[in-house]
């Protein structure tokens, strides 16, 4: 039985507090990171708080062994006296939304061979990807996250907001959205490329610019630059 302590009540501790009561062999118990006064003593504590929390709120925990989930902080930045980690998720979360954890990629770091031993035993009873990310690695990771998923949903809404404007359904765009998605998961992204700047087809691109707002033509003048300029590194 390992007994774990999610701290924190947001996204990401909500989705790792359901998922650990559901498991038998894990003691799992919840506080709000506001309410560190009276925790319970256990084998791991995992702090799922804001990137700017964690360092005040691991140096209120005097817990053996102390996590945090997030994906660019170092682990240094815990302020706990005692043993340090990350249990970092690579996925993105939304209460409403059920995560299949067997699908979730679990990035761990210890300072100690045998609290890895730890995380990796606790991170198997959820999912099947399991990975030894240092800090820095974790960084590098997530900043690449950011771009394939956070800048890539933010390029989703632009492409509603023009949908929207020019009274065409966005559902259009739903198969198109499917197999780019489904093509990178056998092919490398720059064998992938497809589109008008990659063909150079500087009437396309012209036309395109034209049925733009100006902060959308900025985009689209630094996206098709970046696709052009890939193709000579």
């Amino acid at each position: 039985m390992i007994t774990v302590l999610v701290v924190g009540t947001g996204n990401v501790a909500t989705h790792l507090y359901n998922a650990f009561f559901n498991i038998d062999n894990i003691n799992v118990s919840q506080i709000s990171s506001r309410n560190l006064k009276n925790i319970p003593n256990t084998d791991v504590t995992i702090i799922a708080v804001s990137d700017d929390a964690i360092a005040e709120v691991s140096s209120k925990i005097n817990n053996p062994f102390v996590v945090h989930t997030s994906g660019s902080i170092s682990m240094k930045n815990l302020q706990n006296s005692t043993r340090k980690g990350v249990f970092y998720m690579l996925q993105t979360f939304t209460k409403e939304k059920k995560v299949d954890f067997k699908k979730v990629p679990f990035c761990l770091e210890a300072e100690h061979k045998d609290d890895l031993k730890i995380l990796k035993k606790l991170a198997k009873t959820l999912g099947n990807s399991i990975y030894t990310i240092d800090s820095n690695q974790r960084k590098a990771l997530h900043v690449a996250a950011v771009f394939v998923n956070n800048f890539t949903n933010h390029l989703y809404k632009i492409g509603h907001d023009i949908c929207l404007t020019h009274n065409v359904p966005f559902k259009v765009l739903h198969p198109l959205i499917q197999e780019t998605s489904n093509k990178i998961m056998s092919l490398p992204p720059i064998k992938a490329q497809t589109g008008p700047a990659i063909r150079n087809d500087t009437k396309t691109i012209k036309n395109h610019l034209t049925l733009l707002e100006e902060q959308q033509q900025k985009i689209y003048k630094i996206l098709t630059k970046s696709i052009q300029d890939s193709l000579n590194r």
